[in-house]
């Protein structure tokens, strides 16, 4: 396979900080064309779904894709087109909105542990534990002190969630504020898509500055060895989903799974079926 996509993707702190702003969303590290892209995709797809199939014949490990980015920024998507191709017996799609009253009732990460993907299986967040340091910070939902323990938090759980062989892959999809103007005056232009749209969409757009900074911050604190970032830029849809694919792959392939091999004897078993 071609150089890691992961290396191009992963999110590099440099003096201490990473900064979103610098991510040009428009941008195809490691794809030279769109056309190149559709003509990977199918080869991709085939062997994504080869490699989940080996995982969940396994039955030993999991692999867990958390999905963050801003309102239109391709969640959804890249679950239909990138998800969609896996065997839905081995995947577990979560996603997280608002906590309900009884979630509130409990830490943070009690309803993020409660559906962690079983043995054997891909887990996809839509949305995650990360809320509780993105909107939570940029609408002051809870005292700072309160949002900056939550860091260690997160880093503590989820290197426990490797420890139990899981492994974490966290993708940030990455848009321009123009291009998520465009996308919903393009749900507004599309009666089909009427039931996505709400004026809160609009109104969380005044607060686009601090949602970067608040991303900053988190895949700053939050990136580490046992779980690191990967910044996709997301402003083309094809590329999107053609780099989630790769770092999908490249991850699997790191896993390394492998197909059970039991005992069989094989001539009785055939002879068994002819008669």
């Amino acid at each position: 396979m071609p150089k890691q996509i992961r290396d191009l993707l992963r999110a590099e702190v440099q003096d201490g900080r990473f900064r979103l702003a610098e991510v040009d969303p428009a941008a195809t590290p490691g794809l030279k064309s769109h056309k190149k892209a559709l003509k990977d995709l199918p080869k991709h797809q085939a062997q994504l779904f080869e490699l989940q199939e080996r995982l969940y014949a396994e039955h030993k490990r999991t692999l867990l894709l958390v999905l963050q980015g801003m309102d239109t920024g391709g969640k959804d998507g890249t679950i239909t087109h990138v998800i969609g191709h896996l065997n839905p017996q081995g995947v577990k799609i979560t996603a997280f909105k608002q906590p309900t009253p009884e979630e509130k009732r409990h830490g943070f990460l009690w309803r993020i542990r409660r559906n962690l993907p079983a043995t054997g299986q891909v887990g996809i967040f839509n949305r995650s534990h990360y809320e509780d340091v993105l909107v939570v910070r940029v609408h002051d939902l809870a005292p700072l002190n309160v949002i900056e323990r939550r860091y260690d938090l997160i880093n503590r759980f989820e290197k426990e969630v490797t420890k139990e062989r899981t492994t974490v892959v966290k993708v940030c999809l990455h848009i321009s504020y123009d291009e998520q103007r465009q996308r919903l005056i393009d749900r507004l232009k599309d009666p089909d898509k009427h039931w996505k749209f709400s004026e809160h969409d609009i109104e969380e757009r005044a607060y686009w500055d601090d949602y970067q900074s608040a991303y900053s911050i988190a895949i700053t604190r939050c990136s580490t060895s046992d779980a690191p970032w990967y910044v996709v830029p997301a402003n083309d849809k094809t590329y999107r989903n053609w780099a989630v694919t790769r770092v999908l792959i490249e991850s699997l392939r790191e896993m390394d799974p492998h197909y059970p091999q039991p005992k069989l004897d094989v001539p009785r078993l055939v002879k068994r079926l002819r008669a």
